[in-house]
């Protein structure tokens, strides 16, 4: 019987690759085995972050110094946060990742997150992952969150629980690519709001898919705090140069 399950199975597998194959994240050619989540030699394309890096949002520095130009200059209202890999070496595969419906790149991302990032979020004593919310509109147009299904896979792989019902987005904002810095912050203004008033959360992380100059994650820290979270730290799955 078991014999006969496992066979089932097998095939099953092997039509699902046939008719929706896995796609590797950088190509976005599909994979030959369904338990592959990037072609090996498309592993070596991605950067990923390394030391020395800024102490504050985690962006990689040329020289060894704490801060980064930008973290030096501006004061951040979240605690600290980090990324996985340099935004360069990923911008076309998180752009089919976030407008070309390439919801299976989740599983390598989210992955990677864990893996690199997971230590960091129990050291930071995180009690549950907030992806950024997009405006209902957006949603229904994309089809889903990019940042929520990074947050499923991490919390599957961390156990860390998501939590969706605590902020979400108050209205539909100009894509931040869009503009200079002073209109990102003035564009978020009042963009988000909290949900409940029976928050017990002291420490959260919030998980995004993309960070440059952070004033997404401060107007959302911002808010959070009115909700009585004092300590929010951020994951990213890329992360710009900065300013």
């Amino acid at each position: 019987m078991k014999q006969r399950e496992k066979i089932t199975e097998t095939c099953i597998e092997w039509l699902w690759d046939v008719l929706f194959p896995r796609r590797c994240p950088v190509c976005d050619r599909a994979l030959r085995f369904r338990k592959e989540f990037i072609c090996p030699s498309c592993l070596e394309k991605v950067r990923f972050i390394q030391s020395p890096a800024c102490m504050k949002c985690g962006k990689g520095l040329a020289e060894e110094e704490e801060y980064c130009q930008d973290c030096g200059r501006k004061k951040h209202l979240y605690v600290q946060g980090a990324a996985v890999f340099e935004y360069s070496s990923v911008a076309s595969s998180i752009y089919r990742f976030k407008y070309g419906g390439r919801q299976e790149y989740a599983m390598f991302f989210g992955s990677c997150m864990a893996s690199v990032l997971g230590a960091r979020m129990k050291y930071w004593r995180v009690q549950a992952l907030i992806p950024v919310p997009i405006h209902p509109s957006r949603k229904r147009k994309r089809g889903y969150n990019q940042a929520q299904l990074l947050a499923e896979v991490i919390s599957r792989q961390t156990g860390i629980p998501v939590r969706n019902d605590i902020i979400a987005r108050r209205r539909k904002t100009v894509p931040q690519k869009e503009l200079d810095e002073k209109q990102r912050q003035n564009n978020l203004k009042k963009a988000f709001k909290i949900l409940r008033n029976d928050v017990k959360l002291d420490t959260i992380v919030i998980i995004d898919d993309i960070y440059t100059t952070g004033s997404t994650i401060d107007a959302m820290t911002t808010t959070l705090h009115t909700a009585g979270i004092s300590k929010v730290y951020f994951a990213a799955l890329a992360i710009g140069n900065g300013l």
